[in-house]
């Protein structure tokens, strides 16, 4: 690894260079490269996307306009026919190993000041943009029939924590109650952590990119919210994943699925998308154990990566 301080200096480039999420190279990293005997492979990484483009243009060649180099474009993505998704090795191994621990499930909780959770308990964690409907959901929640925990993080959902509850400011370790809600305020957890939060909880709010991926290895109920973007674009791809996360769940459950992120993404409709939702729990848990297997015997992104440039070298 390497600061990338301006301007950047010389050096030997690499034989495999990844540039990642439009991130260009400085010129001179570039210049180098040209002038090597043996070229070096070059990836431009792109973002992860369920829309059908994805497919046809992974892997396609740019050749460069000023230099004797070639570009190949590297999509993550949900199909064989595109790269993956970032998976460690053994990740999904020991997920089940920690759900099947009750003991080591307790001993997670207790590391985070948490109580075990309760029988008639259902506990979520929340990781969502500023500008998400949480307090409709909050209310929701406050008035169901259901005991419901929701974790959230220090700083996220912080206004709609602080509005719903009375203008209080909210710092991690707090917990509020109203009605049938609790709110618990969380640190930040590092990657591991997070992981075993997702593992343990009986549904997940994720969002973006990285978190989404966390949340499919999970293998838990979870409701995605894509980083918000001007003109919709966030919910033609959202459209686009709901396509392909549902094939194969009951019509019935893929309705509420999709009626449930549509609201949460929108802005719009969650108290009358939740309960369709939660009324189709199981099927929707089994979906996401059953994709989360099918990801994984596509192959992962790091795999497919080495794969690809081994190809080519």
């Amino acid at each position: 690894m390497r600061l990338w301080p301006a301007p950047f200096p010389e050096v030997e480039p690499a034989g495999v260079v990844i540039e990642a999420f439009a991130c260009e190279l400085p010129e001179i990293y570039v210049r180098a490269m040209a002038e090597r005997k043996v070229r070096p492979h070059w990836i431009n990484l792109e973002y992860l996307s369920a829309e059908a483009w994805v497919g046809e243009c992974h892997g396609l060649a740019s050749p460069s306009p000023r230099w004797p180099l070639t570009k190949h474009f590297f999509f993550p993505g949900f199909t064989e026919d595109t790269g993956g998704l970032l998976l460690e090795r053994g990740l999904l191994d020991r997920r089940r190993a920690f759900r099947a621990d009750g003991a080591a499930q307790a001993a997670f909780w207790q590391a985070l000041d948490l109580p075990p959770s309760e029988e008639d308990e259902i506990r979520l964690s929340l990781f969502c943009y500023p500008a998400s409907p949480a307090a409709e959901l909050f209310a929701c929640w406050r008035d169901g029939a259901e005991a419901i925990t929701c974790l959230v993080p220090e700083g996220i959902a912080g206004g709609a924590v602080a509005d719903f509850f009375g203008g209080s400011i909210v710092s991690a370790g707090d917990a509020l109650r109203r009605g049938n809600l609790l709110v618990r305020i969380m640190p930040f957890l590092e990657q591991a952590a997070y992981d075993r939060l997702l593992w343990a909880c009986d549904g997940n709010f994720v969002r973006g990119e990285d978190s989404f991926v966390r949340g499919m290895w999970a293998a838990r109920p979870m409701l995605w919210q894509p980083y918000p973007q001007a003109e919709g674009v966030h919910l033609r791809k959202l459209e686009a994943f709901l396509d392909r996360y549902c094939a194969g769940l009951d019509v019935p459950a893929a309705a509420s699925l999709a009626a449930m992120w549509r609201a949460w993404s929108r802005g719009e409709g969650v108290a009358q998308a939740w309960p369709g939702f939660r009324a189709h729990w199981t099927a929707i848990e089994e979906h996401a154990e059953n994709w989360a297997g099918r990801l994984a015997a596509q192959g992962d992104l790091a795999g497919k990566l080495v794969l690809f440039c081994a190809d080519r070298l």
